[in-house]
């Protein structure tokens, strides 16, 4: 009797649907492999990759919704629709992060910033934010950026103290540009350069720019007085006073020319109290007592029969 054979392309088939789904389940398995070994080594944990992934995700639905609404040529109505999804995905202002500051007082920064809490962060004027943080005294720039999904990032760079300037009232803290800083305490400006007189604030620039001719004396100069509005006054800190003539090269050439009498003969701590060098090439020279010194040996002169 001859044999009927069932089945026996079905079986074929089927051993060979199983293989091609073992190959693919290697295959997925390899590229799974190598996926989680590639984002192992990304120095993310896995609640920052989905956060990463959540937002890209939101972040291309709130641009598709914008493309949509702009191509319908209502730009107004677009910005407001991205507002309100990028709100409700979680893309608002609710953490505001300030770096840089060291001595200034940061809550003057965050009174600015929490101005834009709970704002949808398309709606945040980051230009805008950055002018008015740089109308704040001790603010010399500002770096302002939006990091999603709900936090402002505040970069401040400080102005840096230089001198202090004595005013009629108070003595205020000033950076080397004449920038007024904050009011400061005179037992907290003991080390610092006391500059003094109508309009000194502006002529901080040039003032340091003298004092560079002669570095060997700038450590021991306590005060500079702006006399006029023309001449400088220097006060060293053994209480002398030097009075330089009117204009920079002069100034300049009277203060290294005074650093060299003083590396010679040393002028300062003796018992002159003023040189006065004004009138180039001269100095004179006051030392307290002398006159009524002489007045009084002219006077017994004088007197003697």
């Amino acid at each position: 009797m001859a044999q009927i054979k069932r089945g026996g392309k079905g079986v074929r088939r089927a051993v060979k649907a199983s293989s091609r789904a073992k190959t693919a389940r290697q295959a997925r398995a390899r590229t799974s492999g190598v996926l989680d070994s590639v984002i192992g080594l990304l120095p993310f944990t896995d609640e920052q990759l989905q956060r990463i992934f959540l937002s890209i995700i939101i972040g291309g639905a709130v641009a598709l919704a914008w493309f949509i609404a702009s191509l319908a040529g209502v730009p107004a109505m677009a910005q407001a629709q991205v507002a309100y999804l990028a709100s409700d995905a979680g893309f608002e202002v609710r953490r505001v992060r300030v770096t840089g500051t060291n001595r200034m007082d940061e809550q003057h920064v965050y009174s600015r910033a929490l101005a834009q809490r709970d704002r949808p962060m398309p709606q945040v004027e980051l230009e805008a934010l950055r002018e008015e943080l740089l109308e704040l005294p001790w603010v010399k720039d500002a770096r302002v950026s939006a990091q999603l999904p709900d936090t402002l990032a505040i970069d401040i760079v400080e102005r840096t103290p230089h001198a202090v300037l004595e005013k009629p009232d108070r003595l205020v803290l000033i950076d080397a540009e004449g920038t007024e800083l904050e009011p400061v305490a005179r037992d907290k400006a003991k080390e610092m350069l006391m500059i003094s007189g109508p309009g000194a604030s502006r002529q901080v620039a040039d003032l340091d720019r003298l004092l560079a001719t002669a570095p060997a004396l700038k450590p021991q100069i306590e005060a500079a007085e702006w006399v006029g509005n023309r001449r400088w006054n220097l006060s060293f800190k053994t209480e002398q006073i030097l009075a330089l003539p009117e204009g920079d090269d002069e100034a300049a050439t009277a203060l290294v020319k005074f650093a060299r009498m003083d590396g010679q003969n040393r002028l300062i701590g003796g018992k002159v109290a003023t040189f006065d060098m004004r009138a180039p090439p001269r100095i004179y020279m006051r030392v307290p007592g002398r006159s009524e010194q002489l007045l009084a040996n002219a006077s017994g002169t004088g007197g003697t029969p």
